[in-house]
């Protein structure tokens, strides 16, 4: 999603988590930032097998860092409006699938995951997993990071991490990239002290799949090519971005106060 240009005194562009980074702002300690994204990283990456939701393969109870209830209890409320469509026990399928800590990206049997209640009891700051289960917070995890990234600078900014963008303090026009044809942008909306995600079947794709997987169909939907959502947060952007696939919006505006765009 291509964003017109800032005018601010720093900017940082790096990588991280798997996706590209730009941070501007007045006044950025680069260094604290990177540090807590590599916190970050270390608790919730299901690609590192010294990670915290690695480690939670083996049933057990484990206590959950102190950002996680915002997480946990936003993919549990979406978990039950989906019918358990956008679930954080889909990290084995996309494993199976070949979007795994080697990106084999060669599939191989997938199996429908366990449900909820039948896999995890979640009472925070408790996680006690009943079955070996690989957690994936994917469709949430990005916008929860920008907005802990937000909440260490000082005053205005513009935070992109692939795509998805947080911007506090000023205005900024989002272009909405064609998810046939990468390089055409197909509309544009301004947003200001607002966050927006979108999810795309174009990014990320190998062989039948995407990163977007439905957990009882094993496929990738396919009735939907791209979606954007503009909330207050980036992690309810980002969180309904993937929801949009899975229920229709109006049910989803029953809940939660947000824009969106679908394709």
């Amino acid at each position: 999603m291509p964003s017109t240009k800032s005018n601010f005194k720093q900017k940082y562009s790096f990588e991280a988590i798997g996706t590209s980074w730009t941070i501007e702002a007045d006044d950025i300690d680069i260094e604290k930032i990177k540090a807590r994204i590599a916190e970050y990283d270390k608790n919730y990456s299901r690609f590192r097998e010294d990670s915290l939701v690695w480690k939670m393969r083996t049933p057990g109870t484990y206590t959950l860092p102190d950002d996680a209830k915002e997480l946990f209890d936003l993919y549990q409320k979406l978990y039950l409006l989906t019918d358990g469509k956008m679930t954080p026990l889909i990290g084995t399928v996309m494993e199976q699938a070949g979007y795994d800590k080697d990106y084999s990206l060669t599939e191989k049997k997938l199996e429908v995951p366990p449900l909820w209640d039948d896999a995890i009891e979640y009472d925070f700051p408790k996680l006690t997993v009943k079955k070996s289960v690989l957690i994936d917070i994917g469709a949430i995890g990005k916008g929860h990071l920008i907005d802990i990234v937000g909440s260490m600078i000082e005053g205005n900014y513009v935070i992109d991490a692939g795509g998805d963008i947080k911007v506090k303090g000023v205005s900024q026009i989002i272009g909405f990239e064609n998810p046939e044809n990468v390089a055409q942008v197909i509309g544009e909306v301004s947003i200001k002290d607002k966050s927006i995600a979108g999810s795309s079947g174009s990014r990320r794709k190998w062989g039948r799949f995407n990163h977007i997987i439905d957990p009882f169909k094993l496929e990738s939907p396919d009735q939907i090519k791209a979606t954007w959502a503009i909330a207050d947060t980036a992690m309810l952007a980002d969180a309904l971005a993937t929801a949009l696939y899975f229920t229709q919006p109006e049910e989803l505006k029953k809940h939660f106060d947000f824009e969106y765009y679908i394709v």
